[in-house]
């Protein structure tokens, strides 16, 4: 290994430095939260989609049951109006229609509250991606303010970039705490 390393030369003033080591070790710890956050991003943006894709289900579902409520309270009043031929079917036809028209107006109401639930959850979800993507924006710019060090072997650059890197992990944190802090009264 000695023979590989014969030929080498450190930058001037870099094998001297104690910073070196600790300014590296940052970095990687810097580029595993990056990743971390980064994954953790995507996967709420993916969740947020699906759970968009469930919101428009629902609220398809609310609107079917919404016009086949007005289809038969249209159907009773029609039956009431109208001289029909059959006074009694009539009128066990209107009584059949308002009694559907109650179960879908239940039905109706329902589906409105689930969809509100999805909603909920969706805008929590984005909340969560969105603080994901801000403490992957502030690891980035940790990541870059660290490795300033090794450029300019000040320490200013390291002390920015760990305090850069402490508050965007902080950021990304509190994402992942997100769901049990809005449970909160």
């Amino acid at each position: 290994m000695h023979d590989v390393l014969e030929g080498h030369v450190e930058p001037e003033g870099h094998a001297q430095s104690p910073l070196t080591l600790r300014v590296t070790v940052t970095l990687s710890i810097l580029a595993v939260l990056v990743a971390t956050a980064t994954l953790m991003g995507h996967r709420s943006n993916k969740e947020e989609l699906l759970l968009q894709n469930q919101l428009s289900d629902q609220w398809s579902y609310y609107q079917a049951k919404n016009i086949r409520l007005h289809e038969r309270q249209i159907g009773a009043d029609q039956l009431a109006i109208f001289t029909p031929v059959d006074k009694e079917k009539a009128a066990e036809m209107r009584e059949k229609y308002l009694k559907e028209a109650e179960r879908y107006e239940k039905d109706k109401d329902a589906a409105s509250e689930k969809a509100k639930e999805i909603e909920k959850e969706r805008d929590l979800v984005g909340r969560r991606g969105d603080r994901y993507e801000a403490g992957e924006v502030l690891l980035e710019i940790a990541l870059i303010l660290a490795s300033f060090t090794l450029l300019t072997n000040k320490k200013f650059f390291w002390y920015a970039g760990s305090l850069v890197g402490v508050i965007g992990l902080g950021v990304a944190l509190s994402g992942f705490l997100l769901p049990f802090v809005a449970r909160w009264p």
